[in-house]
């Protein structure tokens, strides 16, 4: 699988912290043997002028346009673990390349108080890029919305059906998400695997710990 760039959590991805219990928290993800990157989306200090500058560089355009309440962005690199990468080859029948997982968690400075606003990934699939955008729900990172990142056309009726999937959500092409708007079978194939894989890497990573 090409490397699955991040788009929440137990003291990591904030927002995904309560054990499949109600409620939402706003952690700051904690990031043990991982690389991180804490970058604004507006303006930094004349003196980090050319460290914010590279820093920034590393945030994808697509993801500031899929965040646009966020103020700073954290980047995350984190391994996916063995175990996971197993459930993930065989929830998609595809074998992982890379275990370097990079996510983007978005937060905003209101009051302030920092909150996350979301968290994003970005994935190939279908031959172009995809943006996948995250909520915290009940302690698992949930989709808020898929969107196309490049000129390939790929249209809402098919990326629609992923809103609201998470871990625990059946996402299978031909049962789940079916080829919709027009999509051509093979690609969707291919987007649905994507998805899936890098919902299962973001539970593993950044969700709570499963009690059922």
């Amino acid at each position: 699988m090409n490397k699955l760039f991040a788009l929440i959590l137990v003291g990591t991805l904030a927002g995904l912290s309560a054990a499949c219990a109600s409620g939402t928290n706003t952690t700051t993800p904690t990031t043990t043997n991982t690389a991180n990157s804490t970058v604004s989306a507006t303006s930094t200090p004349a003196a980090n002028a050319n460290a914010a500058h590279s820093a920034n560089d590393d945030i994808p355009a697509s993801v500031r346009a899929a965040l646009p309440d966020a103020q700073t962005f954290s980047m995350q690199h984190k391994d996916i673990p063995a175990g996971t990468i197993s459930e993930m080859e065989r929830a998609t029948g595809t074998p992982v390349a890379d275990r370097d997982h990079h996510a983007y968690l978005a937060f905003s400075t209101q009051g302030g108080a920092r909150r996350q606003v979301g968290a994003a990934t970005v994935v190939n699939a279908g031959g172009g890029e995809l943006v996948i955008v995250y909520d915290s729900r009940n302690g698992m990172p949930v989709i808020r919305e898929v969107r196309v990142s490049n000129s390939r056309n790929l249209p809402a009726a098919f990326l629609d059906q992923f809103k609201s999937k998470d871990h625990d959500a059946p996402i299978t092409f031909g049962n789940d998400i079916r080829a919709a708007g027009g999509v051509e079978e093979a690609m969707a194939r291919q987007v649905t695997s994507a998805i899936k894989a890098d919902v299962l890497a973001m539970q593993a990573l950044y969700g709570a710990a499963h009690t059922h």
